[in-house]
This record gives structure tokens, C-alpha cells and sequence, in this order.
């Protein structure tokens, strides 16, 4: 006799709790809970194991733009299964990697001009401090040994990205493993008043440091891991400017404000001041396959030709892997063929005004948006903030979870980052999901 449905649930609960260590996860808690088990998704919904359906409302943490299961993702990669899944970049080529270079390149801002690849958002960064700290000592500057960065910053979790990171309860415990970096200040909100009187303080210190600074690095218009803190094109236009004065090197971490999120394909697009790096990820393969990319401009690519000394020695195994590179290629392409940057202008509007229906609920700090970039900060009815070990967010999301929507909360600010491919009809689901817990959390209080 086969397994109920339920029995399998409970096998798989118990599987979970037994042999996995979730990431950013505290397991005393984990092993008290009852997981959500996904066996299935489609289009912008998660499915679990007794068939339930939840709207994804962070997109897989941030990664499906075009949803699950497109069925020209699938395509790309099946067809790629069939020729060859993998083959090494180290001294060969291959044809996903060489289309997807040459398609990053059409699209990304001026002067990106090559693309090296590698497989999350942390080492795509480790890769961008690593290129500009060996491009400024081959330069001739071995002064130039550190690094700028905002307050509140979150840019992976290996030990460079961590060290270019801000948010104490992820970083603070790997401190003494840490290199030294140079701190600027960054708003919660993109108020004119406050950005002018944080902008000197930054203008400040940029001078002060100057000299001994390899680059700065930066997540553009949003901090999104911080509680999507956001800060004005012109804010940073002018710190970047800045730090170019300088002599430091502009690498924008565009891990999550890339593909589509701001509004534009890259958060780049709106600066007037040009990076010589980017950092890709998320979105780049529609979170099919672990997929990154370090884009740099030729200036700093010539800065690695020529002697053998100068040769840029990072890499790993999978790197420009096929598959992962097949389905990157599809994605770009997606954003063309169904015109998904018109499709966000429409979900964020209506976002934004079904949002500000929300805006004098009692248990409603802030919200701030930024494309499909949203963050609605949680209060008590005073106006406080919780008190965190009440794990307001938490429960919060839990609770939409009971009415078919997951969303993943950042302390108690409630993040709303749904696929791209949201329809009209999911965004009021969304909306009305929300309504639904603010007036819960209003009766509980």
C-alpha cells in the first residue's frame, strides 16, 4: 500500500528536521515548527506537499523574475542537457558562456565591456574586491589596500563580502577574520534633508581616505538585506563621483537590484556615474542553476593582460557552466520577448497604491519602494518598535502563510519582492493578504 499524502508529509517534515542545516536559520526554533515542504511551483506559486498553492512573494529569495517552470527556461536547459552539461572554462571555451557574455554585455550600463563568471552573488563580489585590489597594486598604487563601503551594507557571506558589510548580527562574530574598510553613512529613506547632511559627513571621509583606497563598493538605490533601505540617484551620483576624484575604483553589487527590480534592468541605469564592476546574480538564471557574473570594463580587463604575473588567478570548477549559462541566455531573451520591463511599471504602481492604503494603520511604521523592491516596517500601535525577541516579522509572515502567500521578513520589516511575472490579479492577492495580517496583528494587540 502506497503512502497518504499526509504520511509522506510527515516523512519528508521528519527527513527535514533530522538531516538538514538551513541557512540563516536558528534550529531551536526550526525543530518546533512545521516546515514548508515544496514539491512543485509554477508561474508565480509554490506548491507543497499535500498540493496546497502560496503566492511566492519573495520570488525564491529574490531570484525568480520569470517565475517557475517558464517553459522557455526549460527548453534552453533540456536542450543544453542534450549537447553537454558541463565543461570547464579553464582553457576551453563554450557556446552558453560565450552567448550569455556577449548578451551581458549588449545590455549592461557603459563601459562594462567583459563578463567573468562564477556561481552566487558572495563570490561574485569576492571576485570584484579581489580584481580591484590586484588591478590597483598592478597599477603601481600599493597604497591602495582598502575598501569603501555604506553602513548597513550586506554583500554576501564569504569573508571579503562580509568584511565590505555592515549589519552586525551577520558579521559581527567573523570580526577578528575581517579586513579593515572605510564606512559611509547611508539614509533609510531617500529624504532630501537627510541625504544633505549625511552626503558631507560621506564627502568627508572619502577625502580623509583617498589615498589608500583600492574601491568603493556599493548596492545601487537599494540595501535591500538591511530592510530595503533606499538612498536617491543623486545621493549616490554624488559619493561616486567622489570616490573616482579620489582614485578608488566604483563596483556596483547588483545582486538584487539587477534584472528588472528597480525598474530598469540594472539600478546602473539610472546613476550618471559609470562602475568599472558589477555584480550579477539572482535574477541572471532565473534561479534555475547557481549562476553569477563580475563584469568589468576594458580598462580594468587591460589591467590583467600581458606578463603572466598579472594574470587574474581566481576560478572554480563551474565556472560558465552550460546548463547554468543556457538558462541565463533564455532569461535575458525572456526580458525582450514579453517586455517584463513594462510589466513592472504596471505591479509596481499598483503596488504603490494599494501600499499607501496602509499608510495610517497603527501597526505601520514605513513603507518604502523602489520598483518591485519593497519593505513595510512593523510597529506596535504606539509607534514603537517590537521588541525583537518577540520576532514580530516572524510571525507575521507565518501567519499569511496560513492564507496561501510566503513571504520572508527582515527583522520586522515585511519584504515584498514577488516574481516579475506577477499578474494583476496575484499583486491584489498580495495586497489583500497583507490587509488581512495588519488587522490580525491590530485584533492581537
Amino acid at each position: 500500500m502506497r503512502p497518504s499524502s499526509k504520511e509522506q508529509t510527515a516523512d519528508l517534515t521528519q527527513s527535514d528536521q533530522r538531516y538538514l542545516w538551513h541557512p540563516f536559520t536558528q534550529h531551536a526554533e526550526w525543530q518546533e515548527s512545521e516546515p514548508l515542504i515544496i514539491t512543485a511551483a509554477e508561474g508565480a506559486e509554490l506548491i507543497d506537499a499535500d498540493g496546497r498553492r502560496y503566492l511566492d512573494g519573495v520570488a525564491s529569495l529574490w531570484v525568480g523574475v520569470h517565475g517557475h517552470r517558464h517553459p522557455r527556461v526549460d527548453a534552453a536547459i533540456k536542450d543544453q542537457l542534450d549537447r553537454v552539461a558541463h565543461s570547464t572554462l579553464l582553457g576551453l571555451g563554450n557556446v552558453p558562456a560565450t552567448r550569455l557574455a556577449q548578451k551581458l554585455i549588449s545590455v549592461a550600463p557603459a563601459p562594462m565591456a567583459r563578463v567573468f563568471y562564477s556561481d552566487a552573488g558572495s563570490t561574485a563580489v569576492e571576485i570584484a574586491l579581489k580584481m580591484a585590489f590586484q588591478w590597483q597594486q598592478q597599477a603601481g598604487d600599493p597604497r591602495r589596500t582598502r575598501f569603501a563601503r555604506f553602513e548597513h551594507a550586506y554583500h554576501g557571506d564569504t569573508l571579503g563580502a562580509v568584511s565590505v558589510g555592515g549589519i552586525d548580527i551577520f558579521h559581527q562574530v567573523y570580526g577578528p577574520l575581517l579586513f579593515d574598510t572605510v564606512a559611509l553613512p547611508t539614509p533609510l529613506h531617500p529624504d532630501p534633508a537627510t541625504e544633505a547632511m549625511l552626503l558631507d559627513s560621506a564627502l568627508a571621509t572619502l577625502e580623509a581616505a583617498g589615498d589608500t583606497l583600492a574601491a568603493i563598493i556599493v548596492e545601487p538605490l537599494v540595501q535591500g538585506a538591511a530592510g530595503m533601505r533606499m538612498h536617491s540617484s543623486g545621493y549616490l551620483n554624488a559619493i561616486l563621483a567622489k570616490a573616482k576624484e579620489v582614485g578608488a575604483l566604483v563596483i556596483l553589487d547588483e545582486v538584487a537590484t539587477g534584472f528588472g527590480r528597480t525598474g530598469t534592468l540594472f539600478a546602473a541605469e539610472q546613476l550618471s556615474v559609470a562602475p568599472d564592476l558589477m555584480c550579477l546574480g539572482k535574477g541572471l538564471s532565473n534561479g534555475y542553476l547557481p549562476l553569477a557574473a563580475t563584469l568589468a570594463s576594458d580598462r580594468i580587463f587591460q589591467g590583467f593582460v600581458g606578463s603572466p604575473r598579472n594574470t587574474f588567478f581566481h576560478g572554480h570548477t563551474f565556472t560558465g557552466n552550460p546548463l547554468a549559462c543556457a538558462a541565463g541566455v533564455a532569461c535575458l531573451e525572456l526580458f525582450e520577448e514579453e517586455r517584463t520591463i513594462e510589466r513592472v511599471a504596471r505591479r509596481a504602481i499598483q503596488l504603490e497604491r494599494g501600499l499607501s492604503e496602509f499608510l495610517d494603520h497603527p501597526h505601520v511604521a514605513a513603507i518604502r519602494q523602489q520598483g518591485l523592491m519593497i519593505g513595510l516596517d512593523l510597529c506596535q500601535a504606539s509607534g514603537a518598535s517590537y521588541d525583537p525577541a518577540l520576532r514580530t516579522g516572524a510571525r507575521f509572515c507565518a501567519g499569511l502563510r496560513s492564507q496561501g502567500v510566503v513571504l520572508r521578513p527582515l527583522g520586522d520589516t515585511v519584504v515584498l519582492m514577488p516574481p516579475l511575472c506577477i499578474s494583476a490579479a496575484q499583486t491584489e492577492q498580495l495586497l489583500e493578504t497583507l490587509g488581512w495580517g495588519l488587522k490580525s496583528l491590530l485584533q492581537e494587540r
